[in-house]
């Protein structure tokens, strides 16, 4: 059978491989389409398995958030240079990535793997990204994911990807309503607190929740700092105490000035939006993924200030 340029042209439009890798295909399938996809599938597994053992210190963060904002997810997938991480092509394909965390919420990555993809379910999502791989010819993977639903019974849940993927936030607010957990003031809100845990990195929600053994790696370094002042220890206490209070102001999220007017801290900022909203907006909890971070040859990409 004679493979023609439409046909090709058809096959790469459906699977987004090479051109000549689609003309081999069809030649090896014998002008199957259906046969044709199968084997470009099958090369794509057969080359996520070449390229394994290369280094992925690249990639991007990528959200998603329920239409009612009652859940969201965030992922982030690695690929081996910046190159394929800038293209668009790769973005979409995070983003599919992170609609299904969203829509699938499955436990973890080898359980995400090994779900059907929900855009064409006789695929695996391990065999998506084994398609990805053959068209961008680069190791690639997903690295982790979390997943919020709800945890009260009203809230919102926003999400935030700062520039061009390489620090992303999720975050929990509990609104005391479902009527406040529809206003503007809440999403907006939420929204705004996802922007400054990505700009300012706290640790916490708030100081009670610091580790203790944080608080007593720090106050020992202030205690040493107080003790080299000479003053007595009364006041080498005091002033240890003094930059430990400093630490909570600058680490946990309501003592932090809020980075849209840094004449209120966000605490001041909730009892504003909860004044708008008509009833209480808390902080419930957050997490914040900075891109690279659990590889330990890649260095965390810096905060936006």
């Amino acid at each position: 059978m004679e493979i023609t340029a439409s046909m090709v042209k058809e096959l790469r439009e459906s699977t987004g491989a090479g051109m000549m890798d689609c003309k081999k295909a069809l030649v090896e399938a014998g002008g199957d389409v259906a046969a044709a996809i199968d084997i470009l599938r099958t090369k794509g597994l057969a080359d996520l398995a070449k390229k394994a053992g290369r280094a992925t210190h690249e990639g991007i963060l990528a959200a998603a958030v329920s239409a009612d904002s009652t859940a969201g997810a965030l992922v982030e997938v690695n690929c081996e240079t910046d190159f394929v991480a800038r293209n668009g092509d790769f973005k979409a394909f995070v983003g599919e990535i992170a609609g299904q965390v969203l829509d699938s919420g499955p436990a973890d990555v080898a359980s995400l793997l090994a779900l059907h993809y929900l855009a064409r379910p006789e695929i695996t999502v391990e065999q998506r990204v084994g398609e990805a791989v053959s068209k961008f010819g680069e190791n690639m993977g997903v690295a982790r994911f979390e997943r919020f639903s709800l945890s009260t019974d009203n809230g919102v849940i926003a999400v935030y990807i700062h520039g061009v993927g390489n620090i992303g936030v999720m975050v929990e607010v509990s609104t005391g309503s479902a009527a406040a957990a529809a206003s503007p003031a809440a999403l907006g809100f939420a929204k705004d607190v996802a922007m400054q845990i990505a700009a300012a990195a706290p640790i916490s929600v708030r100081r009670e929740d610091v580790a203790q053994s944080v608080i007593e790696h720090e106050m020992s370094i202030y205690k040493a700092q107080a003790a080299e002042t000479g003053k007595p220890e009364p006041i080498q206490q005091k002033i240890a105490e003094g930059r430990l209070d400093k630490f909570f102001k600058e680490f946990t999220l309501l003592e932090q000035q809020f980075v849209k007017n840094p004449d209120v801290t966000v605490k001041q900022q909730a009892e504003a939006a909860s004044a708008q909203a008509g009833a209480t907006l808390d902080v419930v909890r957050f997490t914040r993924m900075v891109l690279g971070e659990t590889n330990p040859e890649t260095k965390p990409a810096p905060a936006c200030s």
